[in-house]
């Protein structure tokens, strides 16, 4: 079966109280259920962590694991070369996923340092947006 890794960055494990005005109230175990039951086909591994060096060692952990990444990399998304490099480095296909419309917001947050190195980038559509990337990630591995 097809192993993927869906991982979370800063603040995501305050989803569903954390400005669920912005985020929604959907929580992060409530993420992964959805994905569960979205995940025909897919052997899924979750993480998340506040820490960069940590998400970083699980995207270098991933190498030879795993078939993909789905990635929400929060705030790192805007200043982590860190973590661009570590995706490159992998060599795995990988989809940037938000939950907010990053374009629709500040403008420090229109710059993503993930997406050069990423099949694509879903963003504005809430949880929803992981199912959408778990669908593209899986349509990328079929072919």
């Amino acid at each position: 079966m097809t192993s993927i890794l869906i991982l979370n960055g800063p603040n995501l494990n305050l989803l569903g109280t954390r400005q669920p005005e912005v985020y929604g109230s959907t929580t992060l175990a409530d993420v992964e259920a959805m994905c569960r039951a979205h995940g025909t086909g897919f052997e899924l591994s979750f993480e998340q962590s506040n820490h960069e060096g940590v998400l970083i060692d699980h995207i270098h952990a991933a190498k030879g694991v795993h078939a993909g990444i789905i990635l929400n990399a929060g705030a790192y998304t805007h200043t982590s070369i860190a973590m661009m490099d570590a995706i490159a480095s992998v060599g795995l296909p990988l989809v940037e996923v938000h939950l907010s419309n990053i374009h629709a917001r500040e403008t420090f947050r229109h710059k993503s340092f993930i997406a050069p190195v990423a099949l694509g980038q879903i963003c504005g559509f809430g949880a929803q947006g992981y199912l959408l990337a778990m669908d593209a990630l899986k349509r990328h591995l079929s072919h």
